[in-house]
């Protein structure tokens, strides 16, 4: 989210991450499972099956590690966060649209430089509305390294994009009705503009668009807080945003998406959404609000709360479930 040494591409086999990996992904299972609510409706039980906990712990460690030099847009670092995501979507079976690859490269001019991003795309064919399409965004860049510090993003933003792939994971086991495209974006971090480009160059046309679902920040809160912007702007939302929040493993509040007393209190424009909402496609954005970790060289592996972590991934998949039913 803006404000608001290289290793390996093969990260997995890295020891070092293996035995952080291992250690993190224990306590994911057990923090995971011990839901400050219970799951009463058989969508809850659903959603808790349908997140693999773990993995979404293994995918959030590898694109936070240290290798990925901050994920940088332009860098050898975003290269290999990259390179996971394409190898990630492939073996979940997403399918590339809008050309025979998943990476749809885009440049803009940052400080008279060319910087060449990539946004990696894939798609979910839907059962019966197949030419309406539903987006689910989460940028995968970061802000790279500087003074010799590595800023890893955990929460900013390697929490949405493993998030995202564990939705795209379980729909594609779980075929939805309306298409679903799933685009990790790059170059979010100085001016949104992998969803930018998304949004110019679209792989469908723009009115066959009904929903973006961004992600970003969704991996930890002390207050066990999930806020969901956009029904200000789209109250035509809200009843399913509420109806959500009934029996939400979190405790997920509609708003900032108004004006408040500081510019950061509105986060219309703060993440890829805004994009969309600019080009009049409806959005919900999911996120935390800030932490004394944002933007900081601290915002670590370690700060994710899998518990948490995984609560929220589920409430927002089953906005996408519902949402997919409804609209």
């Amino acid at each position: 989210m803006p404000m608001r040494a290289a290793q390996d591409t093969d990260v997995t086999a890295n020891a070092q991450w293996t035995m952080r990996s291992a250690a993190l992904t224990l306590l994911a299972v057990a923090a995971a499972c011990m839901s400050p609510r219970s799951e009463t409706g058989s969508a809850w039980q659903v959603g808790a099956a349908a997140i693999d906990s773990v993995r979404l712990m293994q995918d959030i460690s590898v694109l936070a590690h240290d290798s990925m030099e901050g994920r940088l847009v332009g860098t050898p670092g975003g290269a290999r966060a990259r390179t996971f995501l394409d190898r990630s979507f492939r073996e979940r079976g997403l399918r590339p649209i809008g050309g025979s690859t998943y990476q749809h490269p885009f440049s803009f001019t940052r400080r008279d430089t060319s910087v060449t991003g990539v946004n990696v795309v894939g798609y979910v064919p839907g059962s019966t509305r197949t030419a309406s399409y539903i987006v689910v965004t989460a940028h995968y860049d970061h802000v790279g390294v500087r003074n010799g510090e590595i800023y890893n993003g955990a929460d900013d933003n390697a929490s949405g994009t493993a998030a995202l792939l564990a939705i795209a994971d379980y729909f594609t086991r779980n075929q939805p009705r309306h298409s679903i495209i799933f685009a990790a974006l790059d170059a979010e971090e100085g001016g949104l503009r992998g969803a930018g480009a998304f949004v110019d160059s679209p792989p469908v046309a723009l009115e066959a668009i009904v929903l973006n679902i961004n992600m970003d920040m969704v991996g930890r809160n002390d207050a066990g807080e999930l806020y969901v912007a956009g029904t200000h702007h789209y109250p035509q939302l809200l009843p399913a945003v509420e109806q959500i929040a009934q029996n939400a493993e979190v405790r997920l509040i509609p708003g900032h998406d108004t004006a408040g007393p500081q510019p950061s209190d509105d986060w219309t424009s703060a993440s890829d959404h805004a994009a969309f909402h600019r080009a009049g496609i409806p959005f919900l954005y999911f996120g935390v609000e800030d932490h004394a970790d944002y933007h900081r060289p601290t915002d670590e592996l370690s700060g994710i709360q899998p518990g948490f972590y995984a609560r929220a991934v589920r409430t927002v998949l089953e906005a996408v479930r519902l949402l997919d039913s409804t609209l």
